[in-house]
C-alpha cells in the first residue's frame, strides 16, 4: 500500500494549487499544477512499469 500512499500524497499536495488556479485565477498556481501533473504522469508511468515487471516475474 506504500505506492497508494505516494499517489494520495501527491494528489493531496496539488489541492491548494488547483483551488488557487481554478477558483482564484492565480496563474502561478496553474504553472505549479502543470508541473505537479507532469510529476504525477511520471509516477504513473514508473508504477505501471513496476507492476508489469512484478507480474512478469511471477510467470517465470
Amino acid at each position: 500500500m506504500e505506492k497508494y500512499k505516494e499517489l494520495t500524497d501527491l494528489v493531496a499536495s496539488l489541492a491548494g494549487d488547483f483551488e488557487k488556479f481554478y477558483d482564484k485565477g492565480n496563474n502561478a498556481a496553474g504553472t505549479r499544477v502543470r508541473a505537479g501533473m507532469a510529476t504525477l504522469a511520471k509516477w504513473a508511468k514508473d508504477t505501471r512499469a513496476e507492476v508489469q515487471a512484478k507480474k512478469n516475474a511471477g510467470k517465470a
